[in-house]
Formats: C-alpha cells, structure tokens, sequence
C-alpha cells in the first residue's frame, strides 16, 4: 500500500500529443482552475527533455497567481510549469486534515502532464509561495526520488512524512515579513535542512511576504544551473 505522504506519478514516454504552447486549463475537477504552461521561445534541452515546476499558490489564492510572475522567466527558460488549486482555501495538511485531496491532485496532474510532455527527470521541481511553500517543502521532502528540486518562497513550516531522497532547496523570505516572520519560518527550517545535510541555497530580502522578481529570477537561475 502506498504511503498516505507519497506521489505515485513518474515522468516516462508520452503516449499522447503534446499539446500548443501557452497557457492551458487542465481537465482536473474540482471547483477551481488548474493550469499547465507550456514553453513556446524553449531553450533547447538535452534529448528534448524540458524542466517542469509544479508550483502551489498561497492560502486563498488561486493556480494563476505565481503564474503571473514567472510565465515570462518560463517561457525564455524553455521551463513547464503546472499549477494546480487546492480544493479548498489552502492544502489539506496546513487545514489540518493529513494529506489527502489536494495531494492526489498533485499525482493526477503530474500524470497528466507526463502523458503529455516529455518531462527532464534531472529538473523536476516542486515549489510554492506562502501556505504553498509549506506544501510544497513538505510534499518535496517526501518524495525527493521525484522531486529534484524545491522551492520555497517564504514558507511557515515543513510538514509531517517520512523524508525520502535529496532534493536541492532554495529557500527565501522577507526579512520585514509580517504575515510569516521570518525568525520562526525560514530561519527555522534552514537551520533544520542545513543540520540534515540538504543541498540548500538561502537568500533573505529586505521586504515583506512577497516574491521581488529578482528572487524569482535568482530562484529560476538556481534551478537551470543546479542538476541533480
């Protein structure tokens, strides 16, 4: 039996056609949109292969919002990215009820894009802002045989699993954050990864709870130069 903290879906051949660049709404249920980014200016990578990002929005925000920010960064990168929206007002672990709806959606939208994109296994990444940091430091933690990389911009916590692979982190936060401060969030979790041996990279700002582009891009640069 399967893990109740563990993602099933594997990056392999797709079976079906690739779909048209740009932006697309994915066939997943639930109340609110999900999306899948699909790079037009690609980069060229090896074999083919394009790097894919699964990036969670924040407690009541929506798949499109981190969207907006890196869809330029993306589509210059050659990059792939999913965004798929909780079920309700943020994942199901930081609602307190285990991990559950929200991260069999993560598994149904990794097939789905598997099925359909021929995803770099060495650059595959998870990553999030806010409340989807946490998930998303939490979900990476527990799956790094798939997840390569995570990124977490200004996260609260790390959540429960059984901690599998070695994922590289990127982790940033504002240091005037008031709405996840600082001391008790990412400095926190830094100095527990570091103490755990994980590759890490940190970079704290002089801001608030809020990603400035040049993190972003800083973030974006990491990934691309950071195999695994």
């Amino acid at each position: 039996m399967n893990a109740p903290d563990r993602l099933l879906a594997r990056p392999h051949r797709p079976g079906q056609s690739a779909p048209a660049p740009g932006l697309h709404t994915l066939p997943l249920g639930g109340s609110r949109d999900s999306y899948l980014f699909v790079p037009g200016g690609a980069t060229p990578q090896p074999a083919g292969l394009a790097p894919l990002v699964l990036l969670l929005h924040g407690a009541g925000g929506h798949a499109h919002d981190g969207l907006r920010l890196l869809l330029h960064l993306a589509d210059h990168a050659g990059l792939i990215l999913l965004a798929p929206a909780s079920r309700d007002a943020t994942w199901d672990i930081i609602a307190g009820r285990g991990y559950g709806p929200d991260l069999a959606l993560l598994d149904a939208a990794l097939d789905h894009v598997f099925d359909r994109c021929a995803v770099d296994p060495s650059r595959l990444a998870i990553g999030g802002f806010s409340d989807g940091a946490s998930y998303a430091l939490s979900v990476g933690l527990n799956n790094g045989d798939l997840f390569t990389h995570v990124l977490a911009f200004s996260p609260g916590f790390a959540g429960p699993g059984t901690r599998c692979g070695r994922p590289a982190i990127f982790v940033s936060h504002g240091t005037r954050d008031t709405v996840l401060p600082i001391d008790p969030c990412s400095r926190s979790i830094v100095a527990q990864l570091e103490a755990r041996g994980y590759p890490l990279r940190y970079r704290e700002f002089d801001g608030g709870h809020m990603i400035p582009p040049d993190v972003a891009q800083d973030a974006l640069d990491w990934l691309m130069k950071e195999r695994r």
